[in-house]
């Protein structure tokens, strides 16, 4: 199978990209290179340095490829809402741009890369009014150190629930607003050229090559530097809230398992998870344990487009894809403590 992997030199692409030739897949790498993301001059000799913007770019790579994996993308919260161009330019105009250049060269399969900041909040449960969605924190609560969010009828505790697929989505971020259009998008033209799309919506990713010391680096790669430096990992709120941290291979294998098996439908939205919820306050524990370094300094505080609790189910990815995850947090944690970190792909590909 010939794939046009996008993102090929990030973090999870370069994994999927060295996954697939491993698996003996022709990998068309391409891959921006965006100077915030790997660094002032970056260069590797195996990746097409280019846009997904590119519609001219495209038409010369995407003839002979038999499915996409779309990778490419600018992560993080969104530091500033003047950076909501940016995030629309690079994530939903590149992906129109790649949609339409796809269908111009006969491309109908594709691997979209999701995320589970489409939930917003996660699920809750009310023991009086069932399955609730809470609205966002207010900012009193936040600073009062009333993390949780109560149920919008009668303002009881609630009971953090696993997400499936077909929850509500809210994006509260401009980065999670992109990644739902991102599926719109792949959706709309998926019904509209018989095409089919797994929308894989990531969940905690970390494992090694991720970002460090960037704007976008996730929540295990900065508490990663602050014990390398010496400090104690600094967590917010109570350290209490809830995610699925899901190591970056497995990530990868999901990938390879869904460029080979047909979805049931047109677009089907996949949680990619470890089935395995811990709390940020326990990564940060074990990650200072493997480190040997200071215990972490819980903070309070949130950020504005945080969330409290967002775990996920992984029945669909386990009974469509035969997705498991195979790295324990444990294993996977203290393994990360002396991961190398933002490494390039190093995969054979015809420029």
């Amino acid at each position: 199978m010939r794939v046009l992997v996008t993102g090929a030199a990030g973090f999870v692409g370069s994994h999927v990209a060295d996954l697939l030739a491993a698996g003996g897949h022709e990998v068309v790498a391409l891959d921006a290179l965006l100077p915030q993301a790997h660094g002032a001059n970056p260069e590797d000799p195996h990746v097409v340095r280019g846009d997904v913007r590119d519609a001219a770019l495209l038409a010369r790579l995407l003839p002979g490829v038999d499915a996409v994996c779309h990778q490419a993308a600018m992560v993080g919260h969104g530091l500033d809402p003047s950076d909501a161009p940016d995030y629309a330019s690079h994530n939903d105009y590149g992906t129109a741009v790649l949609l339409a250049a796809m269908h111009r060269a006969g491309v109908h399969r594709l691997v979209l890369a999701s995320s589970m900041v489409v939930y917003g909040e996660g699920r809750y449960r009310c023991v009086t009014h069932g399955v609730v969605r809470p609205g966002p924190r207010a900012e009193e609560d936040l600073a009062a150190g009333r993390f949780d969010p109560a149920c919008p009828r009668c303002a009881a505790p609630l009971t953090s629930l696993l997400v499936p697929e077909e929850a509500p989505l809210e994006p509260r971020s401009t980065y999670a607003a992109t990644k739902l259009a991102q599926e719109h998008l792949a959706g709309a033209w998926a019904r509209q050229t018989g095409s089919t799309v797994w929308a894989l919506r990531y969940h905690n990713v970390y494992g090694p090559r991720m970002p460090r010391d960037t704007p976008y680096a996730g929540v295990a790669a900065i508490f990663r530097s602050a014990l390398a430096a010496g400090e104690p990992p600094r967590v917010l709120e109570d350290g209490r809230q809830r995610r699925d941290f899901v190591h970056v291979t497995d990530v990868a294998r999901a990938n390879l398992l869904a460029l080979t098996t047909p979805p049931p439908a047109p677009l089907v939205p996949v949680n990619i998870c470890s089935g395995e919820p811990h709390t940020v306050g326990d990564l940060a524990t074990a990650l200072a344990a493997a480190m040997a370094g200071p215990a972490p300094l819980v903070v309070g505080g949130a950020r504005p487009a945080d969330v409290r609790h967002v775990v996920a189910d992984p029945q669909r990815a386990r009974e469509l894809l035969g997705f498991t995850a195979r790295v324990r947090f444990a294993d996977g944690v203290t393994a990360f403590a002396v991961d190398p970190l933002r490494a390039p792909a190093a995969v054979g590909t015809p420029r």
